[in-house]
């Protein structure tokens, strides 16, 4: 397991980048069924081709949580990351295809301390791209960040 990043070890500027994650037809039909969007554009492989795409392309707000999943990969905020506050400046940016390959870069953007001693407040920028480097969608990430427990 790699180290955490506690609030103390949070470094503006920093980048982390996650395994890839291959994009199936079967993740798209999960997510409609979990979220009840079954717009044709994700299910019907003929309506996507004549709205302009290659073919079936995946949610947005399943781009976003991918986000979010492949954080969990990388495997830094397990235990120092307790809430989520907010997404901003979300802009989605490219579709999603089944067949393709999606990594997340995650620059470490700010912070700050709190009024509640053990916590302070981290903005993250979460990129996920494709094989080739297009943008899918990007967008800031506010969050509790803990501070390094006692050793003691």
């Amino acid at each position: 397991m790699t180290d955490q990043i506690w609030f103390e070890d949070f470094e503006s500027g920093a980048v982390l980048t996650s395994p890839e994650r291959l994009i199936t037809v079967a993740d798209i039909d999960r997510w409609a069924a979990l979220t009840g969007e079954n717009h044709p554009v994700h299910m019907d492989e003929d309506f996507a081709r004549a709205a302009g795409f290659l073919g079936r392309i995946c949610h947005g707000l399943f781009s976003l949580a991918l986000v979010e999943g492949l954080k969990a990969q990388i495997g830094v905020f397990d235990r120092s990351v307790t809430a989520s506050l907010s997404w901003t400046d979300v802009r989605f940016l490219a579709p999603l295809y089944p067949g393709e390959r999606v990594r997340l870069r995650l620059e470490l953007v700010s912070k700050r301390a709190t009024r509640t001693p053990g916590r302070g407040l981290a903005t993250e920028r979460g990129t996920l791209l494709k094989a080739d480097g297009t943008e899918v969608v990007t967008g800031e990430h506010v969050v509790f960040l803990l501070n390094r427990p006692d050793r003691a």
